[in-house]
């Protein structure tokens, strides 16, 4: 899961901000948009090693889950076709993402089967404060709200329970859609699905390339809150 210390420009942006003219749905990234882990990751990550007997302190844990992100996002990338997916694949993509993380020591299968349960509960969760202010300000504006992200079904569970992800009536999952951010795919899917163009819809995302970047290739509009 993505760390997210990026809410305050968010916050600046939600004190006057409305969808622009034309956009009729507003989609919002998940994870360091809307929430973001409670504990951090890497603090999640050293308290699932340590009930198995393995030690690592929180800042090699991080500098080691960010290489395994990008190795993974890198596989993606080369996969063909590039950035599809499914249950199976988002499982085996947190698999391994664990076992590097802890040099595939024997107890590795443990600790992710440990952190991938802690992940799908709500508990392990805290809205964002400026991401719960852009929901509410899309809601009042009448725009359409989604949810689109590179989460992996348990996002289902949690969006219907934690807020403000439970105001929010089409959440999309990237396991469930076949497609994971940046693919072209998975813009063209959402628009199939809420029924608009490409003009007529609005990203809201914390990520430069697959938030960002890529909504814009597809013909987006984008707010950034990094």
């Amino acid at each position: 899961m993505k760390d997210s210390g990026k809410a305050a420009v968010a916050q600046r942006a939600a004190g006057v901000w409305s969808p622009p003219e034309g956009v009729k749905a507003v989609v919002f990234d998940v994870v360091g948009t809307l929430i973001e882990p409670r504990p951090s990751v890497a603090h999640a990550y050293q308290h699932a090693a340590a009930r198995h007997g393995i030690e690592r302190d929180p800042e090699t844990i991080r500098r080691r889950f960010a290489t395994a992100w990008r190795r993974q996002e890198m596989i993606d990338a080369a996969a063909t076709p590039a950035f599809s997916t499914s249950r199976s694949r988002e499982a085996e993509r947190w698999r391994a993402i664990v076992e590097d993380v802890f040099d595939g020591v024997p107890a590795s299968g443990t600790i992710f089967a440990d952190l991938w349960e802690h992940f799908g509960r709500v508990d392990a969760w805290q809205p964002i404060p400026a991401g719960r202010e852009l929901v509410q300000r899309a809601l009042d504006a009448k725009a359409t709200v989604a949810l689109a992200s590179n989460f992996d079904e348990r996002l289902l569970e949690i969006a219907g329970r934690l807020e403000p992800l439970s105001w929010v009536h089409h959440v999309f999952a990237s396991s469930e859609i076949g497609w994971r951010k940046p693919a072209p795919e998975f813009f063209r899917w959402v628009e199939s699905r809420l029924g608009y163009e490409p003009t007529e819809l609005l990203l809201v995302g914390d990520d430069p390339e697959l938030d960002i970047a890529a909504g814009k290739r597809a013909g987006w509009h984008v707010l950034g809150v990094m």
